[in-house]
Formats: C-alpha cells, sequence, structure tokens
C-alpha cells in the first residue's frame, strides 16, 4: 500500500522518527496511523535495547524551576557524543525529564533501582512502580506516552545510547 505524504508527515510529527521508517511502518500497518505509531515506539525500544551496552559518557546537566520557585530540579542525562548532547532534540527531552520530575515527583528511575524491603510493604507492586520510577510514568506533557517510550524514540531518532543518570528534585518545606 502507498502511504500519503500527509500521513507520512502526521506519523512523523506524532513520533519523531524517520520519514522512511514512518513509510515503512504505515505500509506495514496498512495506512493506520494509530497502529503504525504504536509499532514505530516498539521499533524504537528494541534499538534503544541494543544500544544500552554503548558507553554515554557525554550528555548534559538540565534544570527546571517550577513557576513559583517552590519546586525546582537538577538532572543528568548522558549520551555517546558532545554532538548530541547540543542536539535540540537532546535538550528539549532533558528539559522534559526535568519538568516531568518536577510534576511527579518520582524517588527512583528504574523499577530495578526499588530496594525489596520498600516493595514489601507495598499492596501493588506495578502501582508503585508507575508512581515512584521515572521510566514507568505516563509522560505528562503526552499521556499516550511512557517516560520509557519517550526515551526509546528519542534514542532511535538520535541514533545513540541515551542514560538518565541522576537527578533530585527540591521543594521548599521538603
Amino acid at each position: 500500500m502507498k502511504s500519503s505524504v500527509d500521513a507520512i508527515k502526521e506519523l512523523r510529527e506524532m513520533t519523531c522518527a524517520s520519514v522512511a521508517h514512518c513509510k515503512k511502518a504505515l505500509e506495514e500497518t496498512k495506512g493506520d496511523i494509530k497502529q503504525a505509531a504504536v509499532l514505530l515506539r516498539k521499533q524504537g525500544l528494541e534499538i534503544a535495547a541494543k544500544k544500552s551496552s554503548r558507553a554515554a559518557k557525554e550528555g548534559r546537566v538540565d534544570c527546571y524551576i517550577h513557576h513559583g520557585n517552590k519546586i525546582g530540579v537538577l538532572i543528568e542525562v548522558n549520551c555517546e557524543s558532545d554532538f548530541v548532547a547540543r542536539n535540540a532534540d537532546f535538550m528539549n527531552f532533558t528539559k522534559d525529564l526535568a519538568m516531568q520530575i518536577a510534576a511527579t515527583g518520582p524517588e527512583y528511575i528504574k523499577k530495578e533501582d526499588v530496594p525489596e524491603e520498600v516493595l514489601k510493604h507495598e499492596k501493588s507492586k506495578e502501582d508503585y512502580y508507575k508512581n515512584n520510577c521515572l521510566m514507568e510514568q505516563v509522560f505528562v506533557k503526552d499521556p499516550s506516552l511512557l517516560i520509557k517510550d519517550y526515551l526509546g524514540s528519542i534514542v532511535s531518532k538520535l541514533g545513540e545510547n541515551i542514560v538518565i543518570r541522576r537527578f533530585t528534585r527540591y521543594k521548599i518545606g521538603e
């Protein structure tokens, strides 16, 4: 099936994937944009998994101060090259992550970071992960995405391993 230029453009804006990937995904899903977006997200996670063993020694430290100056976040996100660290998409990603942390207050980056003794007291591990692990949270700017999906799409687009190394959230009175 031949994909229309408008459909490719719409899918590209939704997913940040390349034109070729968008066209291929639309052909595989017979023109269904929603299914194509899901397929591209899955492919992004697969690409991210393949690149995860590569060293990420460059990157940036970013910050976000919420309106009213009551909440602030510092975050370190690493990538493989300084070229990507200066890329606008990477900079937007780090800023979005800092805003996400300010809004949701996660305690951990991924569920593997949660100590077993913390989970002993929880009724539902999955609910705890969704509320307290950054990678498992719904992205505040786009509720159809999890942070891990957003990370996968950025890795796929930029072609480098990207690692959320650490963050600190400050709130007045805490």
